[in-house]
């Protein structure tokens, strides 16, 4: 599966769950780290928690699963896809890491255009 597509079901994941502040960000021409961060700020810690098994979980049923995942039991929760690198905050350690800031010389992603919106998905 592409990147796009991996950073298109993660999106749509963490909008079903009401993540907050999402936000993508194409990195590959900054780093070879990944293509996108996909950020998202969570409202509690088992919000945190939710979220990242959510994408997971969606991920999984695509047939893809993560290369790594960090930080379980923080409030800041990681799960590389190699292309596509998901954060899931709670908000002050989105605040104190600020990601949006550090990589703000990367290309935004419209997520509007590639998240549904349609009532009977809800």
């Amino acid at each position: 599966m592409d990147n796009k597509s991996i950073l298109t079901i993660a999106a749509n994941a963490l909008d079903k769950k009401k993540a907050l502040e999402l936000n993508a960000i194409k990195i590959d021409d900054l780093t070879v780290l990944t293509e996108y961060f996909l950020i998202a700020t969570a409202t509690s810690s088992t919000h945190v928690r939710a979220l990242a098994d959510e994408v997971e979980a969606k991920l999984e049923e695509a047939g893809v699963r993560p290369h790594h995942i960090e930080g379980r039991t923080t409030g800041w929760i990681i799960l590389d896809y190699e292309g596509v690198v998901v954060h899931v905050f709670n908000r002050e350690q989105r605040a104190f890491y600020d990601l949006d800031k550090m990589w703000a010389d990367g290309i935004t992603v419209d997520l509007a255009e590639i998240l549904t919106d349609t009532e009977e998905e809800k």
